[in-house]
């Protein structure tokens, strides 16, 4: 197999604005009151989708470290036949999995109805950016084959 450029490696200014990037989008959340332990499950949704093993390792243990449940982390791939997440988290998860979806369809007035029936501006607003930053941590992350062992 050959080796992969490491974009963090190969150009450090650009990685570290995307931290920068990551940091703010984790202060929207904080100000927008959605629960830490939630955002790691919105980030790990977006990762499963996108099949980033990294960033699905990294966020699961996130999550268990800001308090979720292994329940709540084992039925995430399944959240709609659940009854593991409220009104609020649903919205917020069915807008994620839309944004990280985005070339099947935009994100569909219906999910952008109920994601605003459910949730606050400042809410959505972060919960997007949120979707945005996991996306491109992903798109890094699978792009320099980031190593993911035992």
């Amino acid at each position: 197999m050959i080796e992969r450029v490491n974009l963090g490696k190969s150009a450090p200014a650009l990685y570290q604005s995307v931290i920068a990037l990551d940091q703010l989008a984790s202060d929207a959340i904080a100000q927008a009151g959605v629960d830490n332990g939630f955002s790691h499950l919105l980030r790990l949704r977006a990762s499963q989708i996108n099949q980033c093993a990294f960033c699905v390792r990294l966020h699961m243990r996130d999550a268990l470290a800001s308090g979720e449940s292994n329940d709540r982390i084992a039925v995430l791939p399944a959240w709609r036949e659940t009854s593991y997440f409220n009104p609020k988290e649903r919205a917020a998860l069915e807008l994620v999995e839309a944004i990280t979806l985005i070339s099947d369809g935009q994100v569909a007035d219906a999910i952008y109805e109920r994601a605003a029936n459910a949730l606050s501006k400042d809410e959505i607003s972060a919960i997007e950016w949120l979707a945005v930053v996991i996306n491109a941590w992903n798109r890094i992350a699978i792009s320099s084959r980031y190593p993911v062992g035992a």
